[in-house]
């Protein structure tokens, strides 16, 4: 159990299951996949903004 609460705290784990359900939406309805797809890219950024870098000191 600690191994999986200590990879939900990696922003490339974040990444992976945003890029997992993005891909897994896009096989389910073709015809809303521009907006699949967006959605996917602006979690993905957000997730990029949001989360701080390994060794990033906290202000």
């Amino acid at each position: 159990m600690n191994y999986i609460i200590a990879r939900l705290q990696e922003r490339s784990t974040w990444q992976g299951i945003v890029a997992i359900v993005t891909a897994f939406g896009i096989s389910l309805e073709p015809s809303l996949m521009d907006a699949i797809v967006s959605f996917g890219v602006a979690a993905a950024g957000m997730i990029h903004v949001l989360w701080p870098e390994s060794g990033t000191p906290s202000k």
